[in-house]
């Protein structure tokens, strides 16, 4: 692949944006919406019990998710490095070690989670009431682990190959089977929890085999038989670019299981008691994870223009590349930020109703906890820069700032003096402390390279 014939080396950076990052965003969002459908018509069929027990079970998803990221953008990443240097034979070794990591791994995670279930959904925050959903919930679930895995990592290597449009079909396609299929087994079949459970994996099935389908006929990297045997070279260097992105995933999920834990307890000692503290949670970071994808889907299409772009030297586009994506996830963030001051309550009640309690305690972790939403999207777009261009010990700092550094030791400190409410008072002083890091290194960043783009003229 010739640096000067590709278009991420020669077409607008604004168009390149567009042309990548829309499809990213729309996968992302759909990814997203397996778990919002499935909270919106359990909360409608089941009610607050169920969306509780929809909150309890996500940790799996995100441990899923971080080994999918782990391997998808870490295998796309290399991928783009290497052909932007011209190396293509290195870059569709990577791909084909990555895509059979992916189903490896999907294969362990389920296992685990279906030979583990019941300890993990007590460590995860179940209470009495709300392990029998749960249990129900995620033993369907994991079935499909394997295929969600292989659908969103390799969906990654998709869009590295210049594929943006099927990667976003691939995502769409399982999750309207998904949305069509919740309402007729929840309500139509009458299988309550579990019928939102098997459109689920309905869905990511069908997702699954055409990632499968691509890579077998569709492809424009040139993959051998020989090209899908692990290497421990290859692999070493797609862990250390995917790190970033897995820890931040593996810190969301240590974060939601200390949370839930966090209000199980505190909200026991509270006038709102355990289960309306869960069910409100899930709902709230089932709302975010909507704003998250889009930040976290631009991060994702801007980083085949990062990567090449580094790879070939053209660090001017590399820059303007990082300020366009920056500003627009702000600007979205922006958006984000004030639904959810003006209207939490009308948002809540789209996840089915409750009691007086369960929306004045949803109304206040809303305006409280993602109080500086406006300044979250330059988080996680920094820790893809940084991963993106080769910088992945600093791709990992980033990933761990707000949840591990911030985030995961207010949750413990704060309610031993505040109660309950100290949970949401964590919440925006991680995101600040988060934001002005990720300014302050992507700065420093991009004037290095301006230094080196200055003295290559």
């Amino acid at each position: 692949m010739e640096k000067t014939n590709n278009t991420l080396a020669t077409e607008p950076i604004g168009k390149l944006i567009r042309k990548f990052a829309v499809p990213a965003v729309v996968s992302m969002l759909v990814s997203s919406m397996y778990n919002i459908v499935d909270q919106i018509f359990i909360g409608q069929g089941v009610g607050m019990l169920g969306n509780a027990a929809t909150n309890v079970a996500f940790p799996v998803t995100i441990i899923a998710t971080a080994v999918s990221l782990l391997l998808g953008i870490g295998s796309a990443a290399n991928y783009n490095l290497e052909a932007g240097a011209g190396k293509d034979e290195q870059a569709s070794e990577i791909a084909g070690t990555g895509l059979t990591a992916l189903v490896v791994s999907g294969l362990v995670i389920a296992v685990i989670i279906l030979v583990f279930l019941n300890p993990l959904l007590h460590a995860f925050g179940a209470t009495k009431d709300i392990l029998p959903y749960a249990r129900d919930y995620t033993s369907i679930t994991a079935l499909g682990i394997p295929f969600f895995v292989l659908t969103t990592g390799g969906n990654h290597l998709i869009r590295a190959d210049g594929s943006p449009i099927y990667s976003m079909v691939c995502m769409m396609t399982g999750a309207v089977l998904n949305t069509i299929l919740d309402p007729l087994f929840i309500f139509g079949f009458h299988w309550g929890i579990k019928g939102g459970a098997i459109a689920t994996v309905i869905g990511q099935v069908v997702s699954g085999f055409l990632v499968i389908l691509y890579f077998a006929k569709f492809r424009k990297m040139e993959l051998k038989t020989a090209s899908f045997r692990p290497k421990a070279l290859h692999l070493k260097r797609i862990v250390s670019l995917g790190m970033a992105s897995c820890i931040n995933q593996i810190a969301m999920a240590a974060v939601q299981i200390a949370m839930n834990n966090t209000l199980r307890h505190y909200g026991a000692l509270s006038a709102y008691g355990s289960d309306i503290p869960l069910a409100c949670a899930g709902v709230i970071s089932k709302v975010n994870s909507v704003f998250m994808a889009i930040c976290i889907g631009i991060s994702q299409g801007s980083q085949p223009i990062w990567g090449f772009n580094y790879g070939a030297e053209e660090y001017g586009r590399v820059r303007e590349t990082y300020k366009k994506s920056a500003v627009t996830c702000t600007v979205i963030a922006t958006v984000f930020f004030l639904a959810f001051q003006i209207f939490p309550r009308q948002i809540v009640s789209i996840f089915g109703t409750g009691s007086e309690e369960y929306f004045h305690f949803a109304e206040r972790y809303f305006r409280i906890f993602m109080f500086m939403t406006f300044t979250n999207g330059i988080q996680p777009m920094s820790s893809g820069f940084f991963t993106s261009i080769g910088k992945a010990r600093l791709g990992i700092v980033m990933s761990l700032t707000r949840q591990v550094m911030f985030l995961l030791p207010l949750i413990f400190i704060f309610p031993i003096f505040m109660g309950i409410d100290g949970v949401m008072y964590a919440g925006p002083i991680a995101d600040a402390a988060a934001a002005f890091l990720a300014i302050f290194f992507a700065h420093r960043e991009t004037r290095k390279m301006k230094i080196l783009q200055e003295a290559a003229v």
